[in-house]
């Protein structure tokens, strides 16, 4: 039996395949920092072996799948290759891997994530479906037949792959350390578009992907009439929204979702479409619509001292503007408060406008230092230069936490890709304190 080594196993995409192979019965072990990760969670619920960082870590007859992260030079890569062990980067065995199935690959600038744990569960009421979604969570299960997958655009990963489907919710211009330009992105996800093998569910709202051209069917969905799959008569509440759909301007179900905000309800009209080409019955889809829990850190709310707090991983305006669309929706009568750690000096800078323009649409606004990443530990701004853009803003420290407490009738959406539940819980503690002082 292959045993399967992951070099850094806690990344989100690394920590979902992992789970999915072990799942599917293969032998796996992993290693990485030893900082604590929400990803690894479910490493430790299945027994799986997490190691730190060594290259004796690397024994014969391993498979190494090594995490986009980690270069070649890497201790552990380097050992494998002295070993003569095949090492294979993670999208290009995710590649090869979802030939043996029906797969429909989630990709965009914004939900992926909350899209692909949706699809996963919608399909996985109807037929066996394994799943990778980049929350970290992945399941493998016998006799699959659908196989779901997150596919990031970032450095191109996604160009390993050729799904039977994908579905592609926008286009925006993200990862400005790599891409150089909002045409550079639309190149990639246009030779991605060209690699889908049976359907493009693409979202027509974005007219970015309205300029896709491929030789596959491309079925778009959204909030506008003229696409192939409209939402209509919506209704919203604090619990969800409700709407019908309409395929070519025929009436087709009424669905409800218990998700708050315009982007939730595209990302559902995106699931049903692809369920639809598949032929699954709407009421199937209504009824796993009722039953789905959300995903990881996409708007997790909790209530503690009276507060109603929020994780999120918003790290782009739009997606900061959907987290506080969705707060609007859900706590019409509390005061917004938006706390928010910018992840990667080359996004803040590039996007420093637009960053200010859509956290100034809260009530309240609290801004963490920048979080750098592994790639990307300096740069030539600092948090003060957000501050200065945005009126009434203040630097939240990670020792002080006294003015964010005083908002105590408030939501108080927590966002940011990196280390911000540090600052989460920090708060969730000296509230504590204060209650029982």
């Amino acid at each position: 039996m292959t045993l399967f080594h992951f070099t850094g196993i806690k990344g989100s995409g690394m920590s979902s395949l992992a789970q999915l192979l072990h799942d599917s019965a293969y032998t796996v072990q992993g290693s990485d920092v030893e900082k604590y990760f929400f990803t690894e969670d479910p490493l430790h619920e299945r027994n799986i072996k997490v190691l730190p960082f060594d290259e004796n870590n690397i024994q014969p007859d391993m498979k190494i799948i090594a995490g986009n992260a980690f270069k070649d030079d890497h201790p552990e890569l380097v050992r494998a290759n002295e070993l003569g062990l095949e090492v294979i980067r993670y999208h290009d065995f995710l590649g090869t891997y979802m030939e043996q199935f029906t797969s429909i690959g989630v990709t965009g600038t914004h939900g992926k994530t909350s899209t692909t744990g949706l699809l996963s569960h919608v399909l996985g009421g109807f037929a066996p479906t394994s799943y990778l979604i980049g929350d970290g969570t992945g399941k493998g299960v016998e006799n699959t037949e659908f196989f779901v997958f997150e596919a990031c655009e970032y450095k191109r990963h996604f160009l390993a792959y050729h799904p039977d489907y994908a579905i592609m919710t926008n286009i925006d211009f993200d990862h400005p350390d790599y891409f150089t330009s909002l045409d550079d992105i639309l190149d990639a996800f246009s030779e991605m578009a060209g690699q889908v093998k049976k359907a493009l569910i693409a979202c027509g709202d974005d007219e970015n992907l309205q300029r896709l051209q491929t030789q596959v069917p491309i079925v778009y969905y959204g909030l506008e009439s003229s696409n192939d799959f409209c939402a209509a008569n919506i209704e919203k509440d604090q619990v969800g929204c409700s709407f019908d759909v309409f395929i070519r301007n025929e009436f087709y179900y009424r669905f409800t979702i218990l998700q708050t905000g315009d982007h939730a309800i595209k990302n559902a009209l995106g699931v049903i479409t692809l369920c639809h080409y598949e032929n699954i019955p709407a009421e199937v889809i209504n009824e796993r619509f009722a039953s789905f829990p959300g995903v990881k850190r996409r708007f997790s709310v909790m209530e503690h001292e009276g507060r109603i707090l929020v994780d999120d991983y918003a790290h782009h305006p739009t997606e900061i503007r959907a987290t506080l669309d969705s707060a609007r929706q859900k706590y019409p009568d509390r005061e917004v408060v938006a706390v928010f750690q910018p992840h990667t000096f080359t996004r803040t800078a590039a996007l420093m406008d637009q960053f200010a323009e859509s956290l100034a649409e809260a009530d309240q606004v609290y801004l963490c230092d920048i979080f750098g990443s592994a790639r990307e530990q300096a740069g030539n701004l600092t948090i003060v230069d957000l501050i200065n853009k945005i009126p009434n803003s203040h630097h939240l420290k990670l020792d002080e936490m006294s003015e964010l407490a005083q908002h105590q009738d408030a939501v108080i959406l927590f966002m940011g890709a990196g280390d911000i539940q540090l600052y989460l819980q920090k708060f969730k503690s000296s509230i504590s304190k204060e209650e029982t002082a």
